[in-house]
């Protein structure tokens, strides 16, 4: 059975809230045995989809390599066991990057290297705006529909968070305050039918299931997100990086039982919008119901 890695359905944050904690700059990227499939696949996206998982604004160059630089110096003093750096080729888990290719863009060399996808953010006169993105995994949105737009357009459609909302404002302002010695990450959890990284279209725009929901067919998605300050051009780095585990793991947690039930109650705790959003409005009864009945079976007699 999947071991989880993050659960942040455990109750110890607040789906829907900004949730940023202080982040050891030593935990910034975190390689780990995956890493191989998800370099696979962001090299396939690359060669039929390039257009759909990179884009950049002039301008933006010199960020990119500001970002490269700092992502390379990083993974090779803190990965020594998984990244190699022989003069201008970088290697990790069966891929190579040649820093001297002057046809791929520094981002793109960037994010080819790790499983996180990447974001630069630049601050302009009505806030933080997404000027460069090499996302090979989305979760239900498009890159080419959020690029060149503010923070609080890109969250329009999440509840609480659109333009005008408390919630964007605090996010323009810590954005702002941000430290280049203090990257920050947050977690965000999703529930999907597939086990697919890449989920480039809208979950409203997906054909309703034919089928009640299970445990077993059902996916926790969870983003480990962090935001760094790039010391030289004072851009962001946004990162994100996507696990993806069947609910039915949960059986399989030291803490089980309490963590299937934290699980339903954040289900139980959205309301209609946020329930909306995350495309559970038919599936959250039920899928709170099983799980329960996981904790049930998982508590110890």
């Amino acid at each position: 059975m999947t071991l989880l890695t993050y659960t942040p359905y455990d109750g110890s944050a607040k789906p829907f809230t900004i949730g940023l904690l202080p982040l050891d700059p030593a935990r910034w990227i975190e390689p780990d045995a995956d890493l191989e499939r998800y370099l696979d696949e962001k090299r396939g996206l690359l060669c039929d989809h390039r257009d759909d998982i990179f884009i950049s604004q002039d301008g933006s160059e010199n960020a990119q390599q500001e970002c490269l630089d700092l992502l390379i110096a990083y993974l090779c003093e803190q990965h020594p066991t998984i990244y190699h750096r022989d003069g201008d080729i970088v290697s990790a888990a069966g891929h190579s990057i040649d820093l001297a290719d002057p046809y791929l863009p520094p981002l793109l060399k960037a994010g080819s290297l790790v499983a996180d996808d990447l974001v630069i953010m630049r601050r302009k006169e009505n806030g933080w705006h997404l000027v460069a993105g090499h996302v090979a995994f989305p979760s239900s949105w498009s890159l080419q529909e959020k690029f060149g737009r503010p923070i609080q357009a890109i969250h329009a459609d999440v509840p609480g968070f659109g333009e005008g909302t408390r919630n964007a404002v605090l996010i323009n302002r810590i954005f702002d305050n941000l430290q280049v010695a203090q990257p920050v990450e947050r977690m965000n959890w999703s529930v999907s039918t597939t086990n697919e990284l890449s989920l480039p279209t809208s979950k409203h725009r997906r054909p309703p299931a034919t089928t009640a929901p299970t445990l077993e067919t059902s996916f926790a998605r969870v983003e480990r997100q962090t935001l760094r300050k790039l010391p030289v051009s004072g851009d962001i780095l946004f990162t994100i990086r996507v696990y993806v585990d069947p609910i039915a793991a949960i059986v399989g947690h030291p803490k089980a039982s309490e963590l299937a039930l934290s699980f339903a109650a954040q289900l139980d705790g959205l309301d209609e919008h946020q329930t909306a959003y995350k495309g559970l409005t038919h599936q959250k009864a039920e899928l709170a119901r099983q799980l329960r009945a996981l904790a049930e079976v998982a508590s110890p007699a």
